[in-house]
């Protein structure tokens, strides 16, 4: 069954967002400084470099064996890496080809994590992953000491795309991008929240494990978010793209205990809605060019920004990327988010009886000549639990969308691992 916003429904999204926005609170001075213990060897988005470009990661916890969990991190159309805590790879998997020699290839662009489910007779822990090239899920079976790899692909043969109708839809790559998991407390069962490239629609779907076993999935509804906005002057607004394209998604996370979506609309603000997109989606930021009108330019490929009409946030620079959860055992404790445009994560109070208010903002700052920091960082994933010696206050890790020392003119990327326990004390 799928479902959509109606008209009247998505106006009054508009209302509540912008009654939201109008009561945001003032930034506090003062942006507060982590450093990363360590770093990934860098990838190269470049044939030799195998297509690798860094993006989003998510953090395995090894119940058994703490100090030996993993981070696996999706490298697009170079596939998954997996890293150990010292940050380094145990694991490459490449991303499965288009069916065509003229079809896109697969690009893995965000990775989430399901544990305990029911796979093969037996619950196992699975890494679900967008596979934006060819508009499906990818779901790897997680297995510390499996031979050639702690990760297995478990897919159904069958899964079909989630956006599209047929392979020249796909080609056109308005595909599965974003995505978080999301596990009902309530029933047991798992799903996977998916938005889709170049659109501001978010789909929910079912994690169907079958009886050969691997995973399927089935859609159960999707949402669409504003595409245009109600400024306070009368106005509307819509942000500045390249024709044809509307303010997409991709940073998501869904908060286990009360089962919360917090969506990232790129060059909007950070979204609130349940996880089942059953509620009315809440703005509870928004970026600062929110409302600023642009033209674009077809030469550059690129958008002019016009005058500033004062109707932004305070707190985040476009674009809204990473988005985590840093849980604490007592029900509070922080969402995270990416502000790429100003290399800074904001710090949001996680609990939504307090409207997620704003808390604090820091940067990753590098720790050595050779250690950088992290810039337009796309993902991030933070686990508030020990992880052996190494992070015993458990671990943040994002993604360095501009990583230095490079190779020259080559685009290289990477991610960073930083001690959890040091965010939370410049947070605090």
């Amino acid at each position: 069954m799928m479902k959509r916003l109606t008209a009247r429904a998505s106006a009054l999204v508009l209302c509540t967002a912008l009654a939201a926005s109008a009561a945001l609170p003032a930034q506090a001075s003062g942006t507060g400084t982590v450093r990363p213990k360590a770093e990934t060897a860098p990838l190269f988005d470049d044939e030799a470099g195998g297509d690798a470009n860094a993006d989003d990661p998510a953090i395995w916890r090894n119940t058994a064996a703490p100090g030996r969990s993993l981070v696996i991190a999706t490298a697009k159309q170079g596939g998954l890496r997996v890293y150990d805590l010292d940050a380094r790879q145990v694991q490459s998997v490449p991303a499965p080809a288009g069916p065509g020699a003229d079809d896109k290839p697969g690009r893995f662009n965000n990775v989430d994590l399901v544990h305990g489910l029911r796979l093969g007779g037996a619950r196992a822990d699975v890494a679900v992953v967008s596979d934006r090239g060819n508009d499906r899920l990818r779901i790897y079976r997680i297995d510390r000491d499996r031979p050639g790899g702690p990760l297995t692909d478990v897919t159904a043969p069958g899964a079909r795309p989630v956006f599209s109708a047929d392979q020249a839809e796909i080609n056109e790559q308005k595909t599965a991008y974003g995505l978080a998991t999301w596990t009902d407390r309530a029933t047991g069962r798992s799903y996977t929240l998916v938005s889709q490239r170049n659109r501001t629609r978010i789909a929910l779907l079912e994690l169907l494990p079958t009886a050969a076993g691997t995973v399927d999935y089935r859609q159960i509804r999707t949402l669409d978010l504003p595409s245009s906005f109600w400024m306070p002057d009368g106005a509307t607004w819509t942000p500045c793209a390249e024709p044809g394209e509307l303010p997409q998604v991709e940073g998501m996370v869904v908060d286990p205990a009360d089962g919360t979506l917090y969506a990232g609309q790129e060059d909007v603000g950070i979204w609130r809605v349940d996880a089942g997109l059953s509620g009315t989606p809440v703005l509870i930021d928004k970026v600062r060019e929110y409302g600023v009108p642009g033209t674009y330019d077809e030469q550059t490929e690129e958008c002019t920004p016009g005058t500033d009409p004062g109707f932004g946030g305070t707190h985040l620079s476009a674009d809204v990327e990473g988005l985590t959860l840093v849980e604490e055992a007592d029900g509070d404790g922080y969402l995270l988010a990416s502000s790429q445009g100003d290399d800074t994560f904001v710090a949001y109070d996680r609990e939504r009886d307090e409207d997620n208010e704003y808390e604090n903002t820091f940067r990753i700052a590098a720790a050595s000549s050779t250690l950088d920091g992290s810039e337009v960082c796309d993902g991030a994933a933070a686990l508030n639990a020990p992880l052996g010696t190494r992070y015993p206050h458990g671990l943040l890790v994002v993604q360095d969308g501009r990583e230095t020392p490079g190779d020259g003119d080559r685009e290289a990327t990477g991610f960073k691992f930083v001690d959890l326990g040091d965010v939370i004390d410049t947070i605090d």
